[in-house]
């Protein structure tokens, strides 16, 4: 039987429905626990109805004090923190270190052969991190498929990161002026110009399935909008700093250009709105760009113009390396290096690489000693995150999701 004294509590003409009411400004915990929250961020949250009004990160959660372990090691020694800071894009910022080792020892050595290695494993980097970036935030916004896609050339990737270091994620690969050439061989480059070839198709499956969506573009364009003079202001870098039209990439910069970048062709993409479907954008073509660098590289260390298919093979591969197991002397030698480490005279450096965050730097202090005196790093995501309560302010709550996605973050990184 019917209650009539329940349906009179939710009888709508009993509700004050004046467009006068005043709504209660609330407080609101966003995370750790949300799965967008990335486990480790704590947002408190201040609304007005569903209008975000302030936001106040908390982060620290995983600070483990690696710039202060740092201090304790020798120079070689703290190489593999490196992969564990930013864990989606780790050959590139053990190339931050390395690069800030040689300049701080002031003795560089490059050779075209090993800066052709890191670049082409930097690009793979570039792609293993973006491919996570849109799928996962294609994922929070609610599309399942790009996930599937994504993690599976990610799976590909990872393999050539364990082909050459014997891990698949905290590679360890990168050493001061010099590179492992021991694990690289006409296969390996074969098996990534063939991934090289099936990557194009994948990127084109997700962005076709995203880049016209009608409900990914209600959720992404015009959210999150900043121009360049605030990307400034709040030392903004990467792909949310090129959303601005501001063209910023050290990979360009003739001045402090690094690895092989500056005998390469490569193109930057800038955004026109500064929106997060801009940055959507690009990325996806940050990764064709990796992608062609890639095919660039592969060219260059086959010293062929044609395909990969060709039957060139490498001297320097085929060359036997001098290993410190052959005799009694180099085996001392690797010995003291490794146990011993090496002396720095006293200097200050900064070292900055184009990481697929922004501007990873690394500023090392010696002091005549054989481990830092002091090392600070520089992450972008620290300074992109800085920057979300002003891009979310004014947007619904149901945008914070969005906005997260959009900076790409991870906390390793942030709380270091």
């Amino acid at each position: 039987m019917f209650n009539n004294n329940l349906y009179s509590i939710w009888n709508s003409s009993n509700l004050n429905t004046s467009i006068n009411t005043k709504i209660k400004n609330f407080t609101l915990n966003f995370g750790p626990q949300h799965p967008a929250a990335h486990g480790v961020l704590r947002l408190i949250l201040q609304l007005n109805g569903e209008v975000v009004e302030r936001s106040d990160p908390h982060i620290g959660l995983l600070h483990r004090g690696t710039e202060k372990l740092m201090e304790n090691k020798m120079y070689v020694h703290s190489l593999p923190y490196f992969d564990r800071l930013d864990y989606c894009s780790m050959l590139v910022q053990e190339h931050a270190y390395c690069l800030a080792i040689e300049r701080i020892v002031s003795k560089p050595q490059y050779t075209n052969t090993f800066t052709l290695v890191r670049t082409l494993y930097d690009e793979l980097t570039r792609i293993l991190n973006h491919l996570l970036a849109i799928a996962c935030h294609a994922l929070d916004i609610g599309s399942m498929s790009p996930v599937f896609w994504g993690f599976e050339e990610r799976e590909k990737i990872m393999e050539f990161y364990e082909r050459v270091s014997g891990a698949r994620m905290h590679a360890a690969f990168y050493r001061p002026n010099t590179v492992n050439l021991s694990g690289l061989s006409y296969f390996l480059l074969e098996d990534i110009t063939y991934f090289i070839n099936n990557a194009y198709i994948t990127l084109n499956e997700i962005n076709s399935l995203l880049i016209f969506n009608k409900i990914w573009k209600q959720r992404l364009v015009n959210i999150g909008i900043f121009n360049k003079k605030i990307a400034i202001e709040y030392g903004l870098s990467g792909v949310l700093a090129r959303s601005t039209g501001w063209n910023v990439d050290l990979r360009l910069n003739t001045y402090s250009t690094y690895a092989n970048y500056y005998y390469l062709t490569i193109n930057s993409f800038i955004g026109l709105n500064g929106d997060c479907y801009d940055r959507y954008l690009i990325r996806i073509n940050e990764m064709i760009e990796s992608l062609n660098i890639a095919n660039q590289v592969i060219s260059k260390l086959l010293n062929t113009t044609n395909s990969i298919r060709t039957k060139t093979l490498l001297k320097h591969f085929n060359t036997p390396t001098s290993s410190p197991y052959k005799n009694m002397e180099t085996l001392i030698e690797h010995f003291k290096y490794w146990s011993e480490g090496f002396n720095v005279v006293e200097n200050q450096i900064y070292s900055g690489v184009e990481s697929p965050k922004g501007e990873f730097g690394v500023i090392l202090w010696s002091d005549g000693s054989n481990k830092p005196y002091r090392c600070k790093i520089r992450s972008p995501a620290y300074f992109n995150l800085q920057f979300l309560p002003i891009m979310l302010k004014g947007h619904l709550l149901a945008d914070l999701v969005t906005l997260i996605g959009t900076i790409d973050i991870v906390f390793g990184e942030v709380d270091r």
